[in-house]
This record gives structure tokens, sequence and C-alpha cells, in this order.
């Protein structure tokens, strides 16, 4: 496995998204052996960075990863994230990244976790009640007592980006990035590259869509949160079956899978990205670990960049409003 750096963070260039082994997709939590054996194979197969949150359950996810990385700690860089659970009181679903609701937070994860520090924390979503500088300077703190050794972002907004790195060197922003959601490449991508911050895509795979398995909605469990999500539903779902045709037209030249393809024209995006797949299956963690080996050629790279752009937002309304801050 190649690896890349995110700010002065070294990781496999293919990591691993461990959210759908516990939460919001359908089968999540049926069988946390089987979650334990993929992270395991992961690991086998040179993946290094392991992604989590404490909202991921909620705390189960991070409980399960702990659990799978546990003799193995020395091999791991993991990140997990905070601020979609409040622990000052600010009820359910409220953000939260105040100075002492990190200071909680960063306790209960490295407990769950079985560790004494964190390699990568990320605060989850901009709060817009706390000052970016107020988070960030708490997050420093934790990285002068070694509880924390790198910091990140998800979903942040460029300014926001500046402002942050200003207090303290941000190692990594993590945001939805894939071959049908673009968005980060206009502003997002250039003030990265300008301050020597590393991109961790999440949901490299369109939420499973650009595998090509998804032909229909039916199979989702009520809980799945793709029922709501505007990309699968209605007439958007249709019109974006025919963009994973397209990814699977490009597969069949290369002798890869659409999976593949989706996660090889992200690594050609730069050598400061680490898309983190998500999976819950060894079979699965297997084939998008191999796409650090697919090649693409000019022509194909040209291709998916024209892909037919797909309908709908990659969220609801009410999670449009929780990024780019």
């Amino acid at each position: 496995m190649q690896h890349v750096k995110l700010g002065g963070l070294d990781v496999s260039r293919i990591g691993l998204g461990t959210m759908g082994m516990s939460a919001f997709y359908t089968g999540h939590s049926a069988d946390d052996a089987e979650s334990i054996r993929t992270i395991h194979r992961a690991l086998d197969l040179g993946v290094t960075l392991i992604d989590t949150a404490e909202v991921y359950g909620p705390f189960t996810n991070e409980e399960l990863v702990g659990r799978a990385v546990k003799g193995r700690r020395d091999q791991v860089v993991v990140a997990t994230k905070f601020g979609f659970v409040s622990h000052t009181g600010r009820g359910a679903g409220a953000l939260d990244s105040s100075p002492a609701s990190i200071r909680a937070a960063v306790e209960g994860s490295l407990k769950r976790l079985g560790t004494d520090y964190i390699d990568l924390y990320y605060q989850h979503r901009v709060d817009p009640d706390t000052p970016i500088e107020d988070t960030v300077g708490a997050l420093a703190e934790l990285v002068a007592e070694g509880k924390v050794r790198h910091i990140g972002l998800s979903e942040a907004g460029a300014e926001t980006i500046r402002r942050a790195h200003a207090v303290h060197p941000v190692a990594a922003l993590q945001s939805e990035y894939s071959l049908w959601t673009r968005d980060p490449e206009a502003e997002v991508l250039p003030v990265l590259r300008e301050l020597g911050i590393g991109f961790v895509p999440y949901s490299p795979l369109g939420h499973g869509f650009l595998t090509g398995h998804i032909r229909s909605t039916n199979d989702f469990a009520d809980d799945d949160w793709r029922k709501t999500n505007p990309r699968f539903t209605g007439e958007n779902f249709q019109r974006n079956l025919r963009l994973a045709d397209e990814v699977a037209a490009v597969a069949a030249q290369v002798g890869a899978t659409p999976a593949q393809v989706a996660l090889a024209w992200l690594l050609a995006q730069g050598d400061d990205i680490a898309p983190i797949p998500g999976t819950k299956r060894v079979e699965r963690v297997e084939e998008n670990v191999a796409a650090d080996s697919v090649e693409l050629s000019a022509g194909q790279l040209a291709a998916l960049n024209n892909l037919t752009p797909a309908a709908g937002d990659h969220h609801d309304e009410a999670g449009m409003r929780l990024i780019g801050r």
C-alpha cells in the first residue's frame, strides 16, 4: 500500500471508514464479529487509517474500533471526531465544539478506544456558537498534553480553515468528495494545498451508489439514512443510475470494478488525498484496497472528469446547512 502525508501525518492512501458498522446504514450492528474481521483484514492489507466518531452509535463504534485495534495499536492511525454530541447540556442533536465539551469528549473517546492518545482528532462540523479560534485553542492544549497528535476539521469552509490553521496547524480536512460530489474543488482544495493540509474524502463511493450494486432502494432498512437522501429518491435516483453506468463503462475498459475506478480517480487527484471508503465486509475491503494498484489512462480520467453531474444535493436540507461554514 502506498502512503501519503496529511500535513505531517503519514497514512496509507486508502483508509477505512467504520461508521456503517454501527450506524445509519442497512445492516449496521448486525455482526460485530465480521466488522472486527474487516478491520483486521484492512490492517493486514496495509491500511493504517481507521476512521470513527463518538456520534456513530452513538459511542458504540468507537468501542468496536477499540476492540479491533487492541494489541495492534502501533499499526493504526486512529481518527475520531467530536462536536455532534454536546457534553455541556446543549441538548440532543445540538452541535457543541466549546472547549468544555471537547474536554469531556476526548476523555470519553480515549476510554472507548482503549488508548491514551488519538492520532487525528476532527471537529465533526463547525459550531456556529463557538469561535473556531476557541475550538482550535482547546485542541492545541490537547496536543501539548499528548492526548491528541494531530487535529482536523470536517466539512469546514475555506475561510474557517484559514482561521483554524492560524491558531494551530491543521493536518487534514475530511469532507465528502467523489465522482458525484466535487464541491471541494473550486475553493477548498486550493486552500488546503496552499496551507499544506491533507484531504480525507468520506463517502468516496457515493454512499455505495458508484459501485453499481444499488439499482433500487427497496432493500434499504427504514433507518437507512439514504431513504431520505435527495440523490436516492424519486427522479434523481433514476437519473443517477445513468451516472453509475458511466463509471461501470470505464471499469469494463480497465478490467476493474466500478468501486475501484471511483477510488482510483480520487487517488489520481493528488498525493495529499486519502479516501476512507466504508464497509463492514471483508470482501469489500479487499476490493477497495486493490484500487491502490489501478492505473487510469489520460482518456479514462478525462471521461470520468466529464461524467454527468449527480442529480440532487448530497445531503438533505438540514445536512446541507451544516457544511461549508
